[in-house]
Parts: structure tokens; sequence; C-alpha cells
């Protein structure tokens, strides 16, 4: 049984150039078949499709690569250097990496290579830095005794992201991880994984040693399923779905009572005040929610708007999103801002939140149809007149459909944010900064931005609150998820 090989040539207006790569999980440092001698068919691409037992090997390949080359065997310093190195490698196939995310995703060349690709490569930067930085303390407790504390690595990690951001998420879940010395076993999506198999071969080029970072190719139901239940990993991340989030923590329970970190769901408010600028929150406020296609976890997908301002704030975010809809398609052209969906599947999930938006009462003012004759596209779409029971108001819908609806006072919108299970991020737009900051801690999420959204940066944590997740991505926060710390106590003296 073979490995695939996949090779396209890009001919768009922004890169021009050919990519190929080999298409089976990337277990010990080689491209190897899929146990199942499968394979997951792409329109595009076919790749290997593994299971349990690939998870095997690849959980024996981590762990005898962190017992000999890697974790406690390579000091921080080394382990940075080529995290640098890594990143210089992305850098210089920015192009071609991007190129290779807008095809597999939908998400535009622009997008990726402006956002995803070099913010990746910024964030495996990041935490090279923080290699050689990851320490305990010393902790007197008389003049005979001392204790002192060890951050060390877990061991080997499983690590599970999703299709909206495939390379980014990758990048978030490597860096902490390396940085801290652990080995990796990582299953990307099933829809996405080009960009996870092509960025192997810089990570041979790079120089880390076979075994350190894995890749298994499947599905959720198998490979995600022996990843959470796996009894010789020791820690799973997940990003994705709250539902799957809560299926990994009981396989997690259920097995070797393994750590756990989520990044879930999210149905985030942004909140305008009377004060705001309109203009700059009209433009804030579409970004928030029509981002990467509205499939996006922090996407502002539910706008509250002070009664003085409604009328004003409806009329000009109606005329920015209809420009917007008119940049709807192909997303390899330049001026394209909103690519297809990711699938068929999400676009049905997506159409039908729509049609039920319709059928409890809410106003379609924008929107609400496919764009096009053909392809996973979809309006940006608007609705009014809403009311907090209703579906497009309570669930997370991952598509370019917004809700807005009207408040009157601090503690009204107060109350109407934190009406939801979800906890990942808010946003507040006031001219008012005493009070923006004000209300920013009486809303219930993990990140809240004051006049602007959709700020992610390496430095600053990210997650939620209740039903959005598990612990902290990004920052230094990200750097507990990935040790155990150790407490040595030592007598210096002569007595008991």
């Amino acid at each position: 049984m073979s490995v695939k090989t996949f090779s396209y040539e890009f001919t768009g207006p922004q890169w021009k150039g050919k990519t190929e790569f080999k298409t089976g999980n990337f277990i010990n440092g080689e491209f190897v078949p899929g146990g199942s001698g499968k394979f997951i068919e792409y329109v595009i691409a076919q790749i290997s499709e593994g299971n349990a037992a690939d998870v095997d090997l690849a959980v024996d390949a981590a762990q005898k690569a962190y017992d000999t080359v890697w974790g406690l065997k390579t000091p921080g310093f080394a382990r940075g250097k080529l995290l640098i190195r890594l990143a210089e490698l992305i850098e210089e196939n920015v192009d071609e990496l991007a190129s290779l995310e807008a095809l597999d995703n939908g998400k535009t060349f622009a997008a990726a290579r402006n956002f995803d690709v070099v913010e990746a490569a910024a964030c495996l930067r990041y935490y090279a830095g923080w290699a050689d930085k990851i320490h305990g303390k010393v902790i007197e407790t008389s003049e005979e005794k001392f204790g002192y504390t060890r951050h060390e690595p877990i061991g080997v990690v499983g690590q599970i992201i999703p299709w909206n951001f495939p390379f980014l998420m990758l990048a978030w879940k490597l860096g902490p991880a390396l940085a801290c010395g652990n080995t990796i076993v990582l299953k990307p999506s099933e829809f996405t994984s080009l960009t996870a198999l092509r960025v192997c071969t810089l990570i041979s080029a790079a120089g880390f040693p076979p075994g350190v970072i894995n890749i298994v190719l499947g599905y959720g139901q198998t490979v995600g399923a022996a990843i959470s239940e796996h009894m010789k990993i020791e820690k799973v991340a997940f990003t994705g779905s709250t539902a799957v989030g809560r299926t990994i923590m009981k396989a997690a329970a259920g097995s070797n009572l393994k750590k756990v970190t989520l990044e879930l769901g999210g149905k985030s408010p942004n909140v305008v005040f009377n004060d705001a600028d309109v203009d700059q929150a009209v433009k804030w406020a579409a970004h928030g929610i029509y981002f990467n296609h509205g499939q996006t976890c922090c996407a502002g997908s539910r706008i509250y708007v002070q009664s003085g301002i409604y009328d004003s704030f409806i009329e000009k975010f109606t005329a920015h999103v209809k420009t917007l809809s008119t940049l709807v398609g192909d997303p390899f052209h330049p001026s394209t801002f909103q690519g297809p969906q990711v699938s068929q599947i999400q676009y049905d999930r997506i159409m039908h939140y729509i049609e039920s938006g319709k059928s409890q009462g809410a106003t379609l003012h924008l929107g609400g149809e496919r764009h096009g004759t053909e392809g996973y596209f979809i309006q940006p779409t608007v609705f009014t007149d809403v009311e907090p029971h209703m579906k497009i108001v309570q669930e997370e819908i991952f598509g370019p459909v917004g809700v807005i609806a009207k408040f009157e006072d601090e503690e009204d919108v107060v109350r109407q944010a934190n009406d939801t299970m979800y906890g990942l991020a808010a946003a507040v737009f006031s001219r008012d900064v005493g009070r923006a900051i004000s209300v920013a801690h009486r809303l219930q999420a993990g990140t809240v931005w004051v006049n602007c959204v959709n700020m992610l940066n390496s430095q600053i944590p990210f997650g939620g609150f209740k039903q959005s997740g598990i612990g902290r991505e990004l920052g230094e926060y990200a750097l507990a998820n990935y040790t155990n710390v150790k407490a040595v106590h030592v007598n210096i003296g002569t007595n008991m």
C-alpha cells in the first residue's frame, strides 16, 4: 500500500507556483500509509485514512523521541532554535502555504497570507523565546530546609485541531507544547489537512528529530477518539465545538484521567453604546461577524445597539454589508472578502439556521440566500427584531449570519449579553473608556475587546468562560497546559 502524492499548479493573480507533497500519516519523521488501507476523498486530493493502530504507532514514536532526543534531553535554547527555524521556513514559503489554505478551506488568499500564515510564524517565534525561560522557584521554609519547584514537560501530548483556521491552530498547539519539551501526536481536521501535511516537510527541514511531531489523519470518531482515550497520552488539547469537547472530556476521564484543555464554541456579543463612533463601530461589527465567512469561534454574532443610535447604526451597517455582499466569490481574486463555506455540511447547517430565524419570527433584514448558482457561497446575512429565545440568538451558527438587537441601558445590555451558555469573547464600543472597561469587567467572557473586535496576539491569552472551554491558548498562560509542577523538599541540616 502506497502513500498518495498531492500536486497542484496555482495560476492565480496573487501567486503562481506548484506545490507537491505526500499525503500519508507523518510518523517518526516519515510519511506512511494509513492503517485502514482507505483514503479520505477530497475533490482535489486523496489523503490516507488513519485509525487507532496509527495512533499507537505515533505514540510509540513520540515516547521514544521524548525519552531519547527531546524533553529533558534537549535544553530549552535548543528547542527554541528549532522553533525559530520552523518559523523562518514558514515565512519563506508564505505564498505557497496561503494558497494551500485558501484552496483547502475556502478562505481568501489575502486573509490566509496576511493573517493565518504570518501569525502562525509569529506564534512559533513567540514560544521559541519562552523555551529557555520555563522554570520554577526556590521556596525557603526554614534555615535548614527549603524547597524548589520544577516545571517539567508532560511527555506525549495529543492535539486535535479544527477546519476553520487549520494552519494557525496548528501553530497555536505546536508552539507551547514544543517549547515546554513535549512530543506530539496531532490530528488535523479531515476537511482541511493539506497545510498540516505540507508543513511536515518543513518540520524535517528545520531539524526536529523524528518522532517529536507526528500527524495522524482521519476522522474524529476513530483517530480523535483514539487520541482522547489513549492510555499513554497524558494530555489532550482540542479546539472545536462544545459538543465534541464534552465527548473528549468523557474519554479523558474514562481512560487515564489525562489533562484536558478545550477551546470551544461561542456566541459573542458586541455592545455599541450611544456615544460610540458609529462609523467605526459599524466596520468593526461587520468584521466581527463576517471575518473568515463567519466561521470563527469568537465571531461577534450578537450585536446589541443602544436605542439612541439604533436607527443610524442599522442604516450604516446595512449599507456596509451590502458593499461586502458584492465581494463574495473566488478566494483567489484580490478583491474578494468572503469565499465559500468549508463544506456542504456547513453550508446546509447555516441555511437551516437562516430558515429557523425566519420561522421563529425574526426579520430577515439582509441576505439569507445562496450567493450565485453553485458552490457553498452564502450572502452576508442580518436578522433584526430578534427575541432571546430564538435559536439564531442562542446557538452558534458558524457562518455569515448576525443578529442585531436594541438595548436601553447598561443593566439591560449586560443582562442580554450574558444570557448565553457560552463565554468566549465580547466587545464594547464607547468613547467613554471608563464605562467601556466597567462593562468589559461585567461581561462573562474570556476575552473582551474595547473599540475593536477579533484582535488576536500571541502574547495575550485566549480562551473561554462557561461552556466555551477550559484553559487558555497563547501567552505565558498556555505554558501551564504543557507542564507538570514538581516540588522538591531539601533538608540541608543534621536534624529532623
